[in-house]
């Protein structure tokens, strides 16, 4: 069996993955040029998440307080999530294109675990200085979060960065390719896992401010994990009441449930914003700690990469060979349990004659191959634009939005002194 780089040469075809010992299937390296060559956006993109991931925890580090235990814990949070996602059949429902390092049994993808923190580390922080009631905070969180997430959602799945499950009824109504319950799903488990991180310090490590640390640093490690562990409890919890009742039940589109979400969460938003103007402290004046700039830096880099890709590349260029839906018979189906309690269903295999992912076919192959029946290793070939144009046009509305959002956040809210800032009493900023 071929290994290592020569997996990802283009037409290589495999049914089932066998792993030399544990540390072959923990983690895979191989050689960034080969993916260079046949996936250069998927590298940029990478990069961007790497650089994401060191500026977040350069600046805990920086600021120190509870930001360190805030990066670890959304750290621990993005594995758990990614994690439970692969080991559970019911929301097994996409696959990653391989990367130079990738862990377990090639699905997780080092810039991944980096992820997490670049949107939930960078929405905490850029919260955190409206000073939002504790009731208030979690959407917001949730809705930056997002918001990081749109240009990467929309350009990353055009240009084949992954693969959706085709027939997955909860990710089958589509943004752009993108399903809309990815944007509901980062909403709701940033928004759980802030909710429950500060919850659970308020309750066990009491302490002189909400980013100041507890006295027990085992307290503070202890509820950080539990904290990591509920977020993806909560954000499963939080598609209960509006999701699965009138997706499942009332066939209503799963546009319609986000944008149900995201009102909610806009309202609870803007109601913990009119309250928390009257709690300003006296004679406070804002401060930018010279760290922020790496976290603005961070997000310049993320939007830039995200617009400069359908600007000046091709997605039928890109060439992803790895894991994806298996390919197979066309009439063979699986029950879908939902949290809800009802049972839904999709294809058991990625019927290869008649799918609907036009992002990705099989063009680059000789004789544009269609893999075999049973590969679960196989190439997936980008596809041209239909409109290029929409693609940027959509993009930079986002990256205009986020930059208005990010700049008031950062440079027109209570500043950085939020984060020294101790109960009854303010601390300068350090």
């Amino acid at each position: 069996m071929a290994t290592g780089n020569e997996l990802l040469l283009p037409g290589v075809e495999l049914k089932e993955l066998h792993f030399e010992g544990f540390l072959d299937w923990f983690v895979s390296i191989t050689d960034p040029r080969i993916h260079w060559k046949y996936e250069p956006t998927y590298i940029i993109s990478q990069c961007a998440f790497l650089f994401g991931g060191l500026a977040t925890l350069v600046h805990a580090l920086v600021r120190g307080g509870r930001l360190p235990w805030l990066w670890l814990g959304i750290t621990l949070h993005g594995i758990f999530v990614e994690v439970m996602c692969y080991i559970i059949p019911d929301v097994d429902n996409f696959w990653h294109s391989q990367t130079p390092i990738i862990f377990v049994g090639r699905r997780l993808p080092l810039h991944i675990i980096m992820l997490y923190t670049c949107f939930i580390y960078n929405s905490s922080i850029a919260v955190a200085k409206l000073r939002l009631p504790k009731w208030s905070e979690p959407f917001a969180v949730g809705l930056g979060a997002v918001l990081i997430d749109i240009p990467y959602d929309i350009v990353s799945v055009k240009f084949v960065h992954w693969f959706w499950h085709d027939t997955d009824p909860n990710i089958y109504d589509r943004h752009y390719w993108v399903p809309w319950n990815s944007y509901y799903f980062h909403s709701t488990f940033a928004a759980s896992f802030a909710f429950w991180f500060h919850f659970f310090k308020r309750k066990f490590c009491p302490s002189e401010g909400p980013w100041v640390p507890g006295k027990s640093v085992f307290k503070e490690f202890l509820t950080t994990v539990i904290a990591a562990a509920l977020g993806p409890i909560g954000g499963i919890l939080l598609f209960i009441p509006i999701y699965h009742p009138l997706h499942d039940n009332l066939k209503i589109h799963s546009e319609v449930t986000f944008f149900i979400l995201f009102t909610i969460f806009l309202l609870l938003i803007w109601s913990g914003d009119r309250t928390s103007r009257k709690q300003m402290p006296a004679n406070l004046k804002p401060k930018i700690h010279w760290s922020t700039f790496l976290l603005l830096a961070h997000l310049v880099f993320h939007y830039i990469s995200f617009w400069l890709m359908p600007v000046l590349f091709n997605p039928e260029d890109e060439v992803s060979t790895g894991i994806k839906e298996q390919i197979g018979p066309c009439n063979e189906y699986v029950p879908v349990q939902t949290v809800s309690g009802k049972v839904l269903q999709k294809r058991k295999y990625l019927c290869a004659s008649d799918y609907d992912e036009k992002y990705f076919d099989w063009h680059c192959l000789p004789k544009n191959k269609v893999p075999t029946n049973g590969t679960i290793w196989y190439t997936g070939c980008g596809t041209p634009f239909e409109n290029r144009a929409e693609y940027i046009t959509i993009i930079s509305l986002i990256c205009l939005l986020a930059s208005v959002v990010f700049y008031n956040l950062h440079c027109k809210s209570y500043g950085d002194n939020v984060f020294s800032q101790k109960d009854g009493n303010k601390k300068k900023l350090r």
